[in-house]
């Protein structure tokens, strides 16, 4: 599964270059990266690395993990290797330390397992940041797997036990995405 799941998004990323420019971090990481206890980060399925380099940037050692060599060398060169460790991993079989990060991000990519073992790898009063897709009627990407989108109120759902909300929201994903498709995003704050 490694290798198909590698090879899509390599092929992913090179036929759809724009997705590998830099771009702004999404609201919730602006408005709650500062709400972390500590300074250690863990970007998920980081892409480019938008969020990795804006947190390192606001002083974080950042983990940022992804399968894709193609993102993670575009994310090399933008980003100082004494603050980002890239990370090229399955996510499938990424182990996690737990009670390491003071701040988890997990932004476009839907994976129900993964969440709840990095929940464990939080630190008491680490914030944790999820955004993805929502399956909605209206989304223009028909032939999206239903697996890898939310359902209503399910993303609340992950965090009912050990984790207070911060913020809550749906909304549509950016304009530079290929498909306007209905987004939520959630930041949390593990119990002390």
């Amino acid at each position: 599964m490694a290798q198909r799941d590698r090879e899509k998004w390599d092929r992913k990323y090179t036929e759809m270059a724009d997705l590998l420019k830099p771009r702004k971090p999404s609201e919730m990481v602006s408005l709650y990266y500062k709400e972390a206890p500590g300074k250690q980060a863990l970007d998920l399925a980081c892409g480019s690395g938008r969020h990795a380099v804006f947190l390192s940037k606001k002083g974080f050692r950042v983990d940022a993990v992804d399968i894709s060599p193609i993102a993670l060398e575009q994310l090399a060169k933008r980003s100082d290797p004494e603050k980002v460790t890239l990370i090229e991993a399955d996510l499938d079989d990424l182990e996690l330390q737990p009670e390491h990060y003071d701040l988890i991000v997990k932004t476009n990519y839907l994976d129900r397992k993964l969440i709840e073992r990095a929940k464990a790898a939080l630190k008491p009063g680490g914030i944790f940041i999820v955004e993805t897709y929502v399956e909605d009627e209206e989304n223009e990407k028909k032939d999206a797997n239903p697996d890898f989108l939310l359902q209503e109120g399910e993303l609340h759902s992950f965090f009912t036990n050990n984790f207070v909300m911060l913020e809550h929201k749906t909304f549509w994903n950016e304009k530079y995405e290929k498909n306007r498709m209905k987004k939520e995003a959630i930041a949390v704050q593990k119990f002390v």
